[in-house]
């Protein structure tokens, strides 16, 4: 089994459902959920729980409640029976009667949640990771799978998409993802590849950049470049030692300092087509006509990152 297969899989669980996370939950790792909800839905929840006793009640570490009903999620902990304080997000994601896709990132201080590839919200662990070893669903919902998917052991780990998780990595590099970051793109892009970021935003960010280069020599085919404080997504090319002319217009800046979030950068015949957290937001004329000459990846600035690959 490749590395960007899920280490293990729930398929077409009947509702409720509780599944043992075998080895119990990793950080870094991620459980992810694909399904539908009915047109008559009003809520449905997921639980991150501590074995599966129902008397007494086995400890929540995580409850994951979309209320439909109510246009908001709710976020809670079970221990020794009692509910916690509850956390609300008056947001909501998830549509009665349409498809979606749940991402729950496992990290050592917090669960970290996107829906259709959108960063939703995150929530501090009040009980201990290591006690957590069953996933429970209920409520409307229906489910084709839930997997759990390791963590990266390099810069071209499985990314969080269940669409994603046979594609093959066509990127090397160091296997290290601190930046600076630089990787080689084998080959280099050919119309129809796709570059993936997902990382998280540093919380004092001013800004951050994204560079697709060749490797040989100073030319940057698409320089991406995030500015936080001043709410502005900088696009431009320095080709023959020159920046050319900023493109800078954009419907809503789409990114937060401190927020994790997920760039897909898409190569058309005549364009780079860029995605942040599932929303299309710009596309940007070619000003280097021979892709192949792209063969580097840079990632510079306040950012840390936790999966990059190309598809």
């Amino acid at each position: 089994m490749s590395n960007s297969n899920p280490r293990q899989m729930f398929s077409n669980p009947s509702v409720p459902f509780a599944g043992t996370i075998l080895g119990g939950l990793v950080p870094g790792e991620m459980v992810l959920f694909q399904g539908a909800v009915p047109p008559d839905a009003d809520r449905f929840q997921v639980d991150f729980t501590c074995g599966s006793s129902t008397e007494p009640r086995a400890d929540v570490a995580f409850h994951f409640n979309p209320r439909l009903n109510k246009s908001c999620v709710v976020c809670n902990s079970l221990q020794k029976e009692r509910w916690g304080r509850e956390e609300k997000l008056y947001e909501m994601p998830f549509r009665a009667g349409a498809p979606f896709e749940l991402v729950v990132l496992i990290l050592r201080d917090r669960f970290k949640v996107a829906v259709n590839g959108a960063h939703l919200l995150e929530y501090q662990h009040r009980v201990d990771l290591e006690r957590v070893d069953t996933v429970c669903i209920s409520g409307r919902v229906k489910v084709q799978t839930v997997a759990v998917v390791p963590p990266p052991s390099n810069p071209v780990s499985p990314a969080p998409s269940l669409s994603s998780l046979e594609s093959e990595p066509m990127m090397s590099s160091s296997g290290d993802l601190s930046v600076p970051f630089t990787a080689q793109l084998d080959g280099g892009l050919t119309v129809g590849r796709s570059v993936i970021i997902k990382g998280q935003i540093n919380a004092n960010a001013i800004s951050f950049a994204v560079n697709l280069r060749e490797a040989s020599g100073s030319n940057i085919a698409l320089h991406l470049n995030p500015r936080l404080k001043k709410g502005v997504f900088i696009r431009n090319s320095f080709l023959s030692e020159c920046w050319g002319p900023e493109e800078k217009n954009l419907e809503r800046f789409p990114f937060s300092a401190g927020q994790y979030f997920e760039m897909i950068i898409m190569c058309d015949p005549q364009h780079f087509r860029v995605a942040v957290n599932g929303q299309h937001q710009v596309d940007y004329k070619h000003r280097v006509q021979d892709l192949t000459r792209i063969t580097q990846l840079q990632v510079l600035g306040d950012v840390s990152l936790l999966d990059v690959r190309m598809l």
